[in-house]
């Protein structure tokens, strides 16, 4: 099979192979094809006569007089009624994606799909090949279902862009934007945390792109570092939406298995499974605190002497605090919660764990301790946090640019960027 997502739009499934009903609805329900007249006078259109003749005109004696009455503007004057028209056929060659692009080096491989940077054949343009493999016994991975069709409807500068959807040779491309790093291997180079300016700059940035997600009604749920890409002007976008998923009205429940250990709040490692844009928010607060420091702030391991996620409870709690039932009543009732099973922690400050805090000032650390909160329904949210006294040295105007732009476009950003 040698059919692009476009071409699949058209032609269904390429002749000589077996049609893939359940792919075939899923690429349907994933890209819908919007209908369109043309109004070019110049496109080919085929006249076909019927067959039968029309009926013999009335006589003069059977017709009423309809004189009096306005005659009406015929739709078409070149309408005739005796010929049906009907659209010339249109022949669509299916496009290789290897005859689109060349491959330059592999940029990553997972569980599931391997990442290479390519170059247009086309313009030359440098985009990233992500190349899902089909197990057709197992069907379509669920994880590039939901990427696909959430990321259609989320355009925004500092969310990665999806270009085109390729279904051919057993496999599933998707060609994204090309970002020349993730936030991880930038951290790699810079082992004692950001700069001040830098890490105000990427922490508003995602915030941004989260805030516009989470107005979407979409939950990314697996914020990481490894999942924040950079290029070379400095901009931040969020990308890999395999776990993410739409946040339904009312409340649904959902899996507790989700986000990566480090970043996992704790409602949801003692078992919620009724969670809100409060998840990513967790997630938010533990990358601003790597970025400041280079080292994660929560990192639990499974080979402790406590079993499964308990490890990564300690290391929360040891920081945060032990839950004040007082002030988090509903956290009595998480299936996994057992505060007998940790000492009786007290919270610290953020100085107190890393002397590096010191570099976002008091402003800084007061924003980080309300995305850290051990209370879901306590942590800020997205919006609310790009407005905290901790960005006031940005210009107002950062508030109303539009979706699409760039808080470079700001030349006082500009200014002070130093990726």
């Amino acid at each position: 099979m040698t059919q692009s997502w476009h071409s699949n739009q058209v032609n269904g499934t390429s002749s000589g192979s077996t049609p893939d009903y359940n792919n075939k609805n899923i690429f349907s329900f994933l890209s819908r094809q919007s209908r369109s007249r043309s109004n070019n006078p110049s496109e080919a259109i085929s006249t076909v006569p019927f067959q039968k003749s029309m009926p013999p005109p009335p006589t003069s004696s059977t017709v009423a007089d309809f004189t009096h009455l306005r005659k009406r503007r015929p739709r078409s004057a070149h309408y005739d009624p005796n010929t049906i028209t009907l659209p010339a056929k249109e022949e669509v060659t299916p496009q290789d994606v290897n005859d689109l692009y060349k491959r330059i080096d592999k940029l990553g491989e997972g569980s599931y799909a391997t990442v290479y940077k390519c170059e247009s054949k086309l313009d030359g343009s440098i985009v990233a090949l992500k190349e899902i493999k089909l197990q057709f016994q197992e069907g379509l991975p669920f994880t590039a279902i939901r990427e696909a069709s959430l990321l259609r409807n989320l355009r925004h500068a500092n969310i990665v862009s999806l270009h085109d959807i390729f279904y051919q040779h057993h496999q599933l491309t998707f060609v994204f934007e090309y970002m020349k790093m993730d936030l991880s291997k930038y951290l790699e180079q810079n082992v004692y945390g950001l700069d001040t300016i830098d890490i105000k700059l990427l922490l508003f940035q995602l915030l941004r792109g989260l805030d516009f997600c989470h107005r979407k009604k979409i939950l990314h749920r697996d914020l990481k570092p490894q999942n924040l890409l950079l290029d070379e002007d400095g901009v931040l976008k969020l990308a890999d939406f395999g776990l993410a998923r739409a946040k339904s009205v009312p409340s649904r429940t959902y899996s507790h298995e989700v986000v990566t250990l480090w970043y996992r709040p704790p409602d949801v490692l003692m078992g919620s499974t009724d969670y809100s844009t409060s998840l990513d928010m967790w997630g938010v607060g533990c990358i601003f605190a790597e970025i400041c420091t280079g080292t994660a702030l929560f990192p639990g391991s499974k080979d402790s002497h406590y079993p499964g996620t308990k490890d990564q409870l300690d290391m929360i709690f040891s920081i945060r605090g032990i839950p004040d039932e007082k002030k988090w009543p509903e956290v009595k009732s998480l299936p996994s919660y057992n505060p007998e099973m940790f000492p009786r922690y007290r919270e610290l400050s953020f100085i107190a764990v890393n002397p590096m805090f010191t570099k976002i000032l008091k402003t800084g650390q007061e924003l980080l301790g309300m995305l850290l909160q051990l209370r879901p329904e306590s942590r800020v949210s997205a919006a609310s946090a790009m407005l905290h006294p901790y960005f006031a040295s940005f210009p107002r105007e950062i508030h109303l640019l539009a979706p699409s732009q760039s808080i470079f476009k700001l030349k006082e950003l500009r200014d002070l960027r130093s990726l």
